[in-house]
């Protein structure tokens, strides 16, 4: 396994000018559009590849929102998909976005589940790119050769419903939307607002430096340790958001801070598409 979940820029520059360069994956992805792909056909690191976060990182959601608003594909689906974007077991895989890594660290966590041991998030993604003046290109991009990645699911910890409700009761179980959210105090996307009772409040936001990098191991540390998270504790830890995808930031954060997490792929989309399930509101 590699040693951390992110790389630099610099180093990926490096890297990226070897003879065996990593895969790189574009997910740049906005709630409500517009499309990544617009994004990524203005510019895109050399040799990237647009892995869109709704057709190849997730499963279509079911009518009811059981599993959430971006569930997990299945593994053969999953597996089709990363080799269609060309990821290779033996070969290392780059991840970035524009939004401080809270969209990449989908593809981070679900390569790490499916058993890629070598996968790390651009720190600072895009911006921190081209703030360094380094090169990018344009348009279509270049089709990539198909991968053999070979997945083999139960790499990282996942959750279901009952799950979370249970590391809620006996451990830390992390609301990373937005506080107002959590509180219920709004809900732009969900039928219903709160947050599961027991939660704690800890906006994905709160991870990232003002340059959008992510915060250094020991500053991620004293905030985990200000929400209730000990690393060499027995309560287990575990993170949630809308819909999965910005709550695997939080999961890498954690990681970099020294202790694993599970994720509750579904979040608060599933957790609302059970009407008998509990909902709080409030500070908590």
């Amino acid at each position: 396994m590699v040693a951390s979940p992110l790389v630099a820029v610099t180093e990926l520059a490096a890297a990226l000018d070897a003879d065996d360069p990593p895969a790189v994956l574009d997910v740049r992805w906005q709630l409500g559009g517009p499309p990544g792909i617009d994004a990524y056909r203005e510019g895109h690191l050399p040799g990237a590849v647009f892995a869109d976060l709704d057709r190849d990182l997730s499963a279509a959601p079911s009518p009811g929102r059981s599993g959430g608003r971006h569930p997990l594909p299945s593994t053969a689906d999953a597996e089709a998909a990363l080799r269609r974007l060309g990821v290779d077991d033996d070969r290392p895989v780059v991840v970035y976005d524009d939004a401080g890594g809270t969209v990449a660290a989908r593809a981070w966590w679900l390569l790490r589940h499916l058993g890629h041991t070598d996968v790390r998030l651009l720190d600072g993604g895009y911006p921190a790119w081209t703030a360094a003046g380094l090169p990018v290109e344009t348009g279509e991009g270049t089709v990539p050769r198909p991968g053999g990645f070979v997945a083999r699911p139960g790499g990282m910890p996942v959750l279901d419903a009952s799950g979370a409700a249970e590391v809620a009761r006996d451990g830390v179980l992390l609301d990373v939307r937005a506080a107002e959210r959590y509180r219920g105090e709004v809900e732009p996307v969900d039928p219903v607002a709160g947050h599961v009772p027991g939660a704690v409040s800890a906006p994905t936001t709160g991870n990232l430096a003002p340059d959008g990098r992510l915060l250094d191991p020991t500053r991620l540390r004293d905030r985990f340790d200000a929400l209730g998270v000990d690393p060499a504790g027995p309560g287990p830890v575990a993170a949630y958001c809308g819909s999965g995808v910005n709550a695997a930031h939080t999961v890498l954060a954690l990681e970099v801070a020294g202790t694993r997490a599970g994720l509750y792929a579904g979040s608060w989309s599933d957790w609302v598409s059970d009407p008998w399930r509990p909902v709080a509101v409030g500070e908590g």
